[in-house]
């Protein structure tokens, strides 16, 4: 079986009643403010608070607070990796730029609930599985159309983009003209204007 039936698999378990689901959605996105804001340390009476619910039901949807960051992380990753499909329009350069901008995005507020997940869960591998099978056709579709190095590896290009959000960036604007430097070395033949 895929990562992607995998998750699919883990998604599935949502709840299926419309009420409940609502409690489930707004959960997750209480959580994922939360962690964003104050961490994976956040609360759970706060995200209860948040979502509109009572912690009894936080607690039948998440058991654990471990639970609570999966639904969290796969709903992001799902997120991320289904707006692949959404750029499939553009240019394969400006295809890719576009996927790496979220991809950048999507790291800088989830490094908190990749640490607590560990690196060798089976939801984060499934995880990372699914971010390489959206992200990386992107990367061909430019290697292809020669727009992009075409020694470039999938996994060195998200390390080197990954790399730029271990840092805080003081000014406003300076973590995108980084990125564009970085990119800009992906580049083929490499830009220089």
């Amino acid at each position: 079986m895929s990562s992607v039936d995998q998750l699919g698999e883990y998604l599935a378990r949502r709840p299926k009643r419309a009420d409940a689901r609502r409690n489930y959605d707004a959960l997750v996105a209480a959580a994922r403010e939360a962690f964003a804001e104050c961490g994976a340390g956040a609360s759970l009476e706060e995200i209860a608070r948040r979502a509109g619910v009572g912690i009894g039901t936080l607690y039948r949807n998440f058991p654990s607070r471990r639970d609570l960051f999966e639904a969290v992380y796969v709903e992001e990753v799902r997120a991320l990796s289904a707006s692949a499909a959404d750029l499939a329009d553009l240019p394969p350069w400006d295809a890719l730029v576009a996927w790496l901008n979220r991809f950048v995005a999507y790291v800088a507020t989830k490094r908190a609930l990749a640490e607590e997940l560990v690196h060798e869960s089976e939801v984060f591998r499934n995880c990372r599985n699914e971010i390489y099978a959206a992200g990386e056709p992107l990367l061909q579709r430019a290697q292809a159309a020669g727009v992009a190095r075409p020694d470039a590896i999938f996994d060195d290009v998200l390390r080197l983009i990954s790399g730029l959000t271990v840092y805080q960036f003081p000014e406003p604007g300076q973590r995108d003209r980084v990125l564009t430097f970085a990119l800009d070395g992906l580049r083929y033949p490499a830009s220089h204007g």
